[in-house]
């Protein structure tokens, strides 16, 4: 599968659980299984990964992207846990869509995909109906995970995104916040549970990136 380790969590609209889902899932994966997990916060206009974690915001993804740090691996933040690595948003740009369609996007994925062959990349994207920068980014993806919020969005808004990442050629559905006994919402399926005390925050050294 080309880019089958490029992992896309998204949702069709705020609010829907996108980015508790992508971190849980990193971590399912970093813990659980024989592969590197880069967790990357792409999310660029509402980055919320650094703050589900307890950090503050910090130089990432769109400060590669406009030449302001050279090599990625000066932007990626260590964990205690040994197989994952964050890579933050970085500062706010106005032209975050475009950067993200950028000739730089597409080096950057390019990089980080095949440096290591056993590393899973997860991208926390914005949400598909809400802005084109998750669409932008979605033509990378080899997989997309969309997270639909339980007795909220509805099966028109679902379609509605849905189309718009139709070339995507694996797109897999998450039912997230799900209510009443045997029933599995996202933090069943991902491990809900694990906490966030891991000690996030140390800088990856750029012979790691």
């Amino acid at each position: 599968m080309h880019n089958g380790n490029l992992i896309m969590v998204t949702s069709s609209l705020p609010g829907e659980g996108k980015s508790f889902s992508a971190i849980n899932l990193a971590l399912s994966i970093a813990l659980e299984l024989d592969h590197t997990v880069l967790l990357v916060d792409a999310d660029v206009s509402k980055p919320s990964v650094l703050n589900a974690l307890g950090l503050p915001p910090a130089k990432g993804l769109m400060d590669v992207l406009v030449g302001e740090e050279s090599s990625i691996g000066d932007v990626l933040l260590r964990t205690n846990i040994e197989n994952l690595v964050i890579m933050p948003a970085g500062m706010p740009h106005r032209r975050a869509t475009e950067l993200l369609a950028s000739d730089s996007m597409n080096k950057l994925i390019d990089e980080v995909a095949t440096r290591y062959s056993d590393r899973i990349i997860i991208f926390d994207s914005p949400p598909l109906l809400v802005t084109t920068e998750a669409r932008a980014l979605a033509v990378h993806m080899g997989q997309i995970v969309m997270v639909v919020e339980s007795e909220r969005t509805t099966h028109a808004t679902v379609q509605q995104a849905l189309a718009t990442i139709e070339n995507c050629p694996v797109k897999l559905m998450l039912l997230n916040k799900v209510r009443g006994t045997g029933s599995v919402g996202n933090y069943g399926v991902y491990g809900y549970g694990y906490g966030y005390g891991y000690g996030y925050g140390r800088k990856e050294s750029s012979s790691h990136a």
